[in-house]
């Protein structure tokens, strides 16, 4: 039952971020990260106050699934309209932002869940996150040019000329581009194993093998911190050694990582796997927003970036549900990570032979 609301959580994710993005494009960031708030905040209330199935979700699975959509397309667009030189590393710290959130949170809600129970948790985060996020919201500008600035990194050129090594491409034309779909499918398919599947069944897999569930929570937690350090090292890679070959690199990871896993019997090959899987699982998160800035522009980047994170969360909401039900068949998750390994592998061709939109050559292309 609650499985259900979280799936419905994370489609209603996808689905509003591409209206985020659409009107962080047109109107900036900040009347989205306002009404992101407000929603998010007001999910968080309403839960305090479930006494049924349907309210819990339409509460959470809805209203809060819509919410959410404020904490990738509006910040991550408007972050790459500000800046041309560092873009990755800067993305990847703000990325990293988030992480550090997802980590502390449960143990903040823990404590207050033990202290004053559920309701009031959340009633108390209800109201953090509403006066976070639209007290924040307020701060943001759609880019330099609303206070007279150039984009970190931009010559001093006239306003019009800003970026113009960029394509500049509409949405209705993105969309009938071969780049995008090979790109959006990527990002199909690395969700689909880094998402639903890993994340979602690596620990009952651990602990069927006979380990700890402690050891197993742990391998889980040792994904997150992995991903956090990826963040921040392949946005800086991608700086150096350009969008394309740093996505690579992560999905590369993510191949021995699969491989490793249909191997691994023993704690440590699982927290050398947990390694692996986090920077790759990181390092796409963080690339994908500079690739597809390079490839189309920055005119509609939060539209194509919400599109693409919805493309994204079929791949990870279907993950979850396909690999049970291949384990319930056969009894074993070797074929499901034997399916990941594949994934991985056409998720790499796919981005491998990405080409540039337009006489400009991709950074990074091999």
């Amino acid at each position: 039952m609650t499985s259900g609301a979280q799936s419905l959580a994370f489609f209603m994710f996808g689905v509003t971020s591409i209206f985020a993005g659409r009107l962080t494009d047109r109107f900036g960031p900040r009347v989205v990260l306002v009404s992101c708030g407000l929603f998010l905040g007001l999910g968080f209330l309403l839960m305090s106050q479930v006494h049924s199935l349907w309210q819990f979700y339409i509460f959470y699975g809805l209203i809060m699934g819509a919410g959410m959509s404020g904490a990738e397309t509006p910040v991550l667009a408007t972050i790459a309209r500000w800046f041309t030189s560092k873009r990755g590393m800067l993305i990847g710290v703000v990325k990293t932002g988030a992480s550090v959130g997802i980590l502390l949170a449960p143990l903040f809600a823990n404590w207050l869940i033990s202290e004053h129970g559920w309701r009031m948790a959340y009633i108390v985060i209800g109201g953090i996150a509403m006066v976070g996020v639209v007290s924040a919201a307020l701060f943001f500008k759609r880019d330099p040019t609303e206070v007279g600035q150039l984009p970190y990194g931009a010559a001093k050129t006239a306003e019009t000329e800003l970026n113009m090594d960029e394509p500049q491409f509409s949405l209705q034309k993105i969309v009938r581009m071969r780049q995008f779909w090979l790109l959006a499918v990527a990002y199909f398919l690395h969700l689909f194993c880094a998402q639903g599947v890993v994340l979602a069944h690596i620990a009952p897999h651990v602990t069927d093998l006979g380990i700890s569930t402690t050891v197993a929570a742990s391998i889980v937690g040792t994904i997150g911190g992995a991903s956090i350090i990826g963040r921040i090292a392949m946005g800086s890679l991608c700086d150096r050694l350009g969008n394309k070959r740093t996505v690579l690199i992560s999905l590369s990871l993510l191949v021995v990582s699969m491989v490793l896993l249909l191997f691994a019997r023993q704690p440590w090959m699982f927290y050398l796997f947990a390694l692996l899987e986090g920077l790759a699982h990181g390092g796409v998160f963080t690339v994908i927003v500079p690739l597809l800035a390079e490839l189309f522009g920055l005119r509609s980047l939060g539209a194509t970036f919400g599109l693409v994170i919805f493309v994204g969360t079929i791949g990870g909401g279907l993950g979850p549900f396909l690999a049970g039900y291949i384990f319930d068949v056969t009894g074993s998750y070797q074929p499901v990570f034997l399916l990941c390994l594949a994934a991985s592998i056409i998720a790499i061709t796919l981005v491998s032979v990405l080409r540039p939109t337009s006489a400009k050559r991709i950074t990074g292309n091999t």
